[in-house]
């Protein structure tokens, strides 16, 4: 079985209850594709990092939280998945931080 995190913007623009309705959302289309979700990572922000689309603070603590994962052998994350569509930019840039 593979397993993912799911992460989503809080803006100005989307408020805290229209990014969990997203996350549930991305939660229910994982399960249809057998992939379980094991962890939801919200970032609070004016609007999305050009770079790694939630910041290069949280993006850093996701993956240590993927890395701990690892090394506990609890999961293996084999998915982020993103409430937005994401720049080539960010996506080339979060593989390079996310990949341990």
């Amino acid at each position: 079985m593979e397993h993912a995190v799911l992460i989503g913007l809080i803006t100005p623009s989307q408020p805290e209850e229209r990014t969990n309705e997203y996350l549930d959302e991305l939660a229910f289309l994982a399960d249809t594709r057998d992939i379980v979700p094991v962890r939801r990572f919200v970032q609070r922000t004016d609007k999305p990092d050009t770079n790694t689309y939630v910041g290069s603070g949280k993006i850093q603590e996701i993956r240590q939280w993927i890395v701990g994962q690892q090394h506990n052998a609890e999961h293996t994350i084999d998915f982020a998945i993103f409430d937005d569509e994401l720049s080539p930019r960010q996506i080339r840039n979060i593989e390079q931080a996310l990949n341990p």
